[in-house]
């Protein structure tokens, strides 16, 4: 047996700068191993050429290269279920500890739970850290405890406890040279694990200052590179994320932390109720008898609904794995109020095409917009396609660019008259409520 290790395991983190459990681990008194496990738990249920899986075995091949030439260490892969993986590296190192960043979602807690009990049977301890949010779980609460339920409040009481510390970044780039010295861990393939290199490539993110200073004039405006691309990086943790935090709050740019806090918001909103997941917050909502026409569904996942906001918005994501934030709001809307789907099939597309499929923020924001969740719009508000456009998108470029038979014979006319989709949506809910 190889002298003990302590093991990093890499999870919704994957960067080797201000990383707060790498950091720690490399801090104690052992070599420090690093893992990263192709869950097949997850990847099981995804397409062959799922981008994500993509951006991730590319992100450890970069920061296992560096390892390699910079330290003479690696990283291992494997590709197994959690547990199994594990088990493996107990049997093929001597493992003191295993370090980890935390994660919030149901299926993040339930594994953990079973890791940490596996570990504690063998003697090894297991020390999870927080690395992905400033706040989480209960340390935003009203003053008489309790969550939040509306945003702004949340926002208030979030930004008065970050006045209170000393937000520290961790920089564990400069202990690399304590990971375990052996350059020739195990590296499963995409293929080996039956991918193949997604065409959809994860685009960079961008941080300037001049970008910040007019990103309140230019978020809402899909047609022009207005948003920071840094969603999927936040998803993971290609950036560190304090390092974002101070930077939006030394700008002063209140609008792109508000951004940044929403993520947290939606965060412990999962964590205090998990059962949202797959169920109204509200549970009146889950009264609402939905439509469900799985032709019209066909027609919203394809962009040919004859409403040109919508389709633009669909094939945008559909070819590139990502929805401008604005436009998100608009198909969803269209999806539950125009169509009565239920927003439970939307958000499952969503999880299967968007690169930072998040599963609290796109809960969060499709029952927000379904009106059935905490902090929603109301179910009365029903987004218009066509005043959106004009808003936002007036000169239809952005339209133009993802509909190219806008205005021509080939485009379809539309699949459901506005006022009347409305009316019925009004009619639905207030049954539901009434019930």
């Amino acid at each position: 047996m190889s002298k003990k290790v302590s093991v990093f395991w890499f999870r919704r983190d994957m960067r080797l700068d201000d990383n707060v459990g790498l950091y720690h681990a490399l801090s104690g008194d052992h070599p420090v191993l690093p893992l990263f496990i192709f869950d097949k738990h997850i990847l099981d249920e995804l397409p062959e050429d799922d981008a994500r899986v993509t951006f991730i075995y590319n992100q450890l091949q970069k920061m296992r290269t560096q390892l390699q030439e910079q330290f003479g260490s690696s990283i291992a892969t494997y590709h197994d279920t959690p547990e199994k993986a594990i088990e493996q590296v107990i049997k093929d190192f001597d493992v003191e500890a295993v370090y980890t960043n935390r994660d919030y979602e149901p299926y993040a807690y339930e594994r953990d739970a079973k890791i940490k009990a596996l570990l504690a049977e063998n003697g090894i301890e297991f020390h999870d850290f927080k690395d992905q949010v400033v706040f989480e779980k209960t340390e935003v609460e009203k003053n008489d405890g309790g969550m939040y339920l509306v945003f702004t409040p949340y926002m208030k009481q979030w930004k008065k406890e970050f006045e209170k510390i000393t937000l520290n970044t961790y920089p564990s780039e400069d202990l690399l040279k304590n990971t375990y010295q052996n350059s020739k861990l195990p590296n499963v393939s995409l293929g080996e694990m039956g991918f193949k290199t997604a065409s959809i490539e994860v685009p960079d993110y961008h941080l300037e200052d001049e970008f910040l200073e007019n990103y309140e004039d230019t978020r809402n405006i899909p047609s022009i590179n207005g948003t920071s691309k840094l969603s999927p990086h936040l998803r993971f943790g290609s950036v560190g994320y304090r390092k974002v935090v101070l930077k939006a709050a030394s700008a002063k740019n209140e609008t792109f932390l508000n951004e940044l806090i929403w993520r947290e918001f939606y965060k412990a909103i999962l964590h205090h109720y998990p059962e949202t997941q797959n169920r109204a917050f509200k549970p009146v909502y889950d009264e609402i008898e939905w439509r469900n026409n799985q032709d019209e569904f066909e027609k919203w996942k394809t962009g040919t609904t004859g409403y040109p906001i919508v389709d633009a918005g669909m094939r945008q994501l559909n070819e590139t794995g990502w929805m401008h934030n604005r436009i998100r709001m608009v198909v969803g809307s269209f999806l539950c109020k125009h169509l009565l789907i239920d927003w439970r099939w939307g958000e499952a597309y969503f999880a299967e095409k968007l690169l930072d499929y998040e599963m609290s923020s796109n809960i969060g924001g499709w029952q927000w917009v379904a009106g059935t969740g905490v902090d929603a719009a109301p179910y009365f508000r029903v987004f218009n396609p066509y005043s959106q456009t004009d808003k936002f998108d007036k000169d239809k470029k952005y339209i133009k660019k993802w509909v190219p038979e806008f205005n021509t014979s080939q485009y379809p006319e539309p699949m459901v008259e506005h006022k009347m989709a409305r009316e019925r949506c009004l009619e639905t809910y207030k049954a539901a409520v009434k019930k």
